[in-house]
C-alpha cells in the first residue's frame, strides 16, 4: 500500500517541522511538502496532490478558515485541523475539515510526540478514507425540513452517537427538532473543552437547548445532553420516575471515553422502549452493540446511511449486526425520528 500523502500548513516553523519529523517516523505517512501561509499551500497541492492536509487555523495572509470555505469547493481534499482551544475550529469543521485536533503545548517534547502518534496520525489515517464528496453535502445541506408534530409522550429519550465527521452531522439532524422533542443524550468522540464549546454552538444555532452535561443533569423534553470529553463516560439512569445522566471516569471502550457504546447500554437498561437510537457517521464500531442492545429492548433504532456519511464505519458496524431498524439518509433523520416518535 502506498504511503498517505501530507501536506502540512503551519506558520510556525518550530512546530512545523517537529509535525514534519514525528509525521515521517510513521512509513504509512509521508510528508510531500510545508507551507506557511494558504497562499503556499495552494500551489503545492496542485503540485504535490496530497492526499490529506494538516491545517493550523490561524496563519498569515488568510486564516485557515477562510482557506477552506475556497478550497473544498474546487478541490475537495481531507482536511485535519490543528487549532488552539477556541471555537473557530467548529467554523472550520463547517467549512469542510474532516476532524480537528486540540495543539499541544510545543515545550513539552513527550507530550507533543504522544500528541502525533496517539492523536494526529490516527485522524490523519481516518481522513485519508473520508469521502470529501459527503462533506461538501453536509456543508452545503441547510433546507429546512418541515415535520408533521403530534402529542409526542414527554417520558422517552433520544440517544445519538458519532464520530468523525459528527458535528456537522449531528446540527443537520437537531436543527430541525422542535422544541416537543424528548429529552436528547448524546456523545460525539472529541476532547476536552471543546464538547462544551460545541455544546454552546448548537444551543445558539438550534431550537432546542443544548448544554454540556453535568454529573445529575435531568434529561427533559426540547433539551440536548452532550457528554464532556476526557475521561468520563456518561450514562443514562432513572430514579424516581425521571431520567438523568450520571458522569463518571472509567476506562476507554473501543477505543474511547466517552464512549457511545456505554451510553447506548445505559438507554437499553433504563429506557427500554421508550427511546430511539441514533447512529451517525464516524471511524471504527462504537456504538454498534450498544444500539443492538437498544433494539433487542424494544427501542426504535436509525442509522445514516453510506452515502452521505463522511466515515461509514459505526453505522456499517451496527447494520451489519443488524441493530439498524432504519437506514436514512442524513437529510431524512430528523423526519424519520419524528416519525417513529409519534407511533411510541
Amino acid at each position: 500500500m502506498q504511503p498517505i500523502k501530507v501536506l502540512v500548513v503551519e506558520d510556525s516553523i518550530v512546530f512545523r517541522e517537529l509535525l514534519v519529523q514525528n509525521l515521517s517516523k510513521d512509513p504509512a505517512i509521508r510528508v510531500v511538502a510545508t507551507a506557511r501561509d494558504p497562499f503556499e499551500a495552494r500551489d503545492l497541492i496542485l503540485a504535490h496532490k496530497p492526499d490529506v492536509m494538516t491545517l493550523d487555523v490561524e496563519l498569515p495572509r488568510m486564516s485557515g478558515i477562510d482557506f477552506l470555505r475556497k478550497l473544498i469547493p474546487q478541490y475537495p481534499l481531507p482536511v485535519v485541523v490543528i487549532s488552539a482551544l477556541s471555537d473557530k475550529v467548529f467554523d472550520a469543521m463547517n467549512a469542510g475539515a474532516v476532524d480537528f485536533v486540540a495543539k499541544p503545548a510545543i515545550s513539552n517534547r513527550s507530550q507533543l510526540e504522544d500528541f502525533i502518534r496517539n492523536e494526529l496520525l490516527v485522524k490523519i489515517k481516518i481522513a485519508s478514507t473520508a469521502k470529501i464528496s459527503n462533506i461538501k453535502k453536509t456543508v452545503m445541506m441547510q433546507q429546512e425540513q418541515k415535520q408533521a408534530h403530534s402529542n409526542i409522550r414527554s417520558n422517552l429519550i433520544v440517544a445519538i452517537g458519532a464520530s468523525t465527521g459528527g458535528t456537522e452531522a449531528i446540527f443537520s439532524v437537531v436543527k430541525d427538532f422542535g422544541t416537543d422533542i424528548p429529552g436528547i443524550v448524546c456523545v460525539q468522540h472529541m476532547p476536552p473543552k471543546f464538547t462544551e464549546m460545541y455544546a454552546k454552538r448548537l444551543n445558539d444555532q438550534c431550537r432546542i437547548q443544548v448544554k454540556e452535561a453535568q454529573n445529575g443533569d435531568r434529561v427533559i423534553p426540547g433539551h440536548m445532553l452532550i457528554a464532556p470529553g476526557g475521561d468520563r463516560h456518561m450514562r443514562l439512569i432513572k430514579g424516581n420516575g425521571a431520567y438523568q445522566v450520571e458522569i463518571k471516569e472509567g476506562p476507554r471502550v473501543n477505543g474511547h471515553c466517552p464512549s457511545v457504546e456505554v451510553l447506548f447500554e445505559s438507554v437499553a437498561k433504563a429506557a427500554g422502549r421508550d427511546a430511539v437510537g441514533i447512529i451517525l457517521t464516524g471511524m471504527g464500531g462504537d456504538g454498534g452493540k450498544g444500539l443492538l442492545s437498544m433494539r433487542k429492548a424494544g427501542a426504535h433504532t436509525i442509522g445514516q446511511d453510506e452515502s452521505t456519511c463522511v466515515v461509514y464505519g459505526m453505522p456499517k458496524v451496527a447494520y451489519d449486526l443488524g441493530a439498524v431498524e432504519y437506514q436514512e439518509k442524513l437529510g431524512d433523520i430528523a423526519g424519520r425520528t419524528y416519525a417513529v416518535l409519534n407511533k411510541m
